[in-house]
């Protein structure tokens, strides 16, 4: 479920392209930068769906949102089931004729408002968890994105992209393995994170 929740869109989050500024300090062109797979200059991509995959925030942010996810659905569960038995009872007590006509007409008005009491718990429950998931997805991206930019500092590429998916969802249908900074990127996203988070802890 790890995986569905935070690859959902990679793609479409992070389908940018960084371009580098000529006046900006980095590695001469044609010569190879610190830690990099390719010289400055050259147009370089990283695979989305494995940044995604071992991006420790994300990996965190997600753990987060399905323990929250999880507790909504069990309530959700727990007033469907009891909203099913109160209306078993009240149909129980119906086709024994244990109810008036006026008791029975005023237990099915009852039982008609907690429906649709509980089709909106439903209803704001998943626009809730869809608006914290979007918040999410929009804290990794930028949390990625911020990266980007500040990694292009050092090494001058001429164009970072994002891939992902198959041919038909990605800028990039082939390339030489040596353009691929997927692990590079992966290694100093988590290396910052985990500097983030000891900063947050003092």
């Amino acid at each position: 479920m790890k995986k569905n929740l935070i690859l959902f869109g990679a793609a479409a989050l992070l389908a940018f392209a960084v371009s580098c500024n000529q006046n900006q300090a980095a590695t001469p062109a044609g010569t190879a930068a610190k830690d990099s797979v390719a010289v400055a200059g050259s147009i370089v991509y990283f695979n989305m769906d494995k940044v995604m995959e071992g991006y420790d925030m994300a990996n965190d942010l997600n753990s987060v949102f399905e323990t929250k996810t999880s507790g909504i659905q069990a309530e959700i569960d727990r007033r469907g089931k009891k909203l099913e038995k109160d209306a078993a009872d009240f149909q129980n007590k119906v086709d024994k004729g244990l109810l008036t006509q006026s008791v029975a007409q005023a237990q099915y008005q009852k039982l008609q408002q907690q429906q649709q009491s509980y089709q909106q718990y439903v209803v704001n429950k998943q626009q809730e968890m869809a608006e914290e998931q979007q918040v999410m997805m929009n804290q990794i991206a930028n949390a990625i994105a911020e990266y980007v930019a500040e990694f292009n500092l050092e090494h001058n590429y001429a164009m970072i992209l994002a891939t992902a998916g198959n041919i038909l969802s990605t800028p990039v249908v082939t390339a030489d393995p040596k353009l691929d900074i997927t692990d590079v990127l992966l290694s100093g996203l988590n290396a910052a994170y985990i500097k983030t988070k000891d900063n947050s802890k003092k």
